[in-house]
């Protein structure tokens, strides 16, 4: 049986433009989706598949993240004054015991690729997840956790997958995959036309990689946007060890758009135990409009 996998690489560097000016001093991670930013969804969903050691990769302005899942002697002293225990539960179980952070500074924004190389030392030689936090995934058990069953099984590196629009390939790392090789990999290519894309099937937010996809990336030169894309050292991973796709069980929202954004905030009111009720009441009130 394959050993659990303990490190998780959460890519933070980004600046979020796309959200300015909300985005300007806070990071995009830190948008709130109901009553939860976006990192504490992905990091809750790191643990909840088993990993311990938690490694952001950050960049300016990205400061906020790190108070977030630091303690606030202060904020906790006076949650205690007040009485307000079910919050100080809240705050204080952000990060469970046994979890560790680790912060590592991407000096340069070269791309998803070089922000993975960047956590090389601290994730050592063995498997590891990547977690992109603005590609929300909500399932039971969640996307993470299934991948490292999927692991478990074969042993080889994953990457989830998720049927797109022929016409969206351009916006995705695409994979052809040999369905009758237990859903193995043959390609994959970095946001190809759909003219030449291998198939519809899009890699999202979450990869599990065995730590020899770091000697690729030493070498991988910049690709698509004149960035290090981590798709193409999976491309050359290839070649020499195997590489599954995992088609999820869930729902996905992206994160990286307002639409998206707006999408999941609504879809997690509705389930909120505290709000569901008097929010559906107001979106009925808004219809009859």
């Amino acid at each position: 049986m394959s050993k659990p996998i303990r490190a998780v690489v959460f890519p933070v560097a980004g600046r979020g433009t796309r959200f300015l000016p909300a985005t300007k001093a806070s990071p995009k991670e830190m948008l709130p989706i109901v009553d939860k930013p976006l990192i504490q969804y992905a990091v809750e969903e790191a643990v909840a598949a088993g990993a311990t050691r938690l490694i952001f990769v950050t960049g300016s302005s990205k400061r906020a993240i790190e108070d977030h899942f630091d303690t606030d002697a202060e904020l906790e002293r006076a949650l205690v004054e007040s009485g307000k225990d079910d919050l100080l539960a809240l705050i204080r179980n952000i990060v469970p015991k046994g979890v560790s952070c680790i912060y590592i500074r991407q000096g340069e924004p070269l791309g998803l690729g070089h922000a993975v190389l960047c956590a090389r030392s601290a994730v050592g030689d063995e498997p590891f997840f990547v977690h992109l936090a603005d590609d929300l995934i909500r399932g039971e058990p969640g996307c993470l956790a299934q991948m490292a069953g999927e692991y478990s099984r074969h042993g080889g590196s994953v990457v989830a997958v998720e049927e797109v629009p022929p016409h969206r390939t351009s916006s995705y790392g695409i994979v052809a995959i040999d369905h009758d090789n237990d859903n193995r990999i043959t390609r994959i290519v970095e946001k190809p036309k759909p003219e030449v894309a291998p198939s519809n099937m899009a890699v999202v937010g979450r990869y599990l990689l065995d730590s020899r996809i770091f000697g690729k990336l030493e070498t991988t030169g910049r690709g698509a946007g004149g960035e290090i894309q981590l798709t193409d050292a999976i491309s050359d991973l290839l070649n020499e060890l195997p590489v599954y796709a995992h088609s999820f069980h869930g729902e996905r929202f992206d994160c990286g758009s307002k639409l998206g954004y707006l999408k999941a905030t609504v879809a997690y009111a509705l389930d909120h135990p505290e709000l569901s009720v008097g929010f559906r009441e107001h979106l009925r009130e808004i219809d009859l409009k």
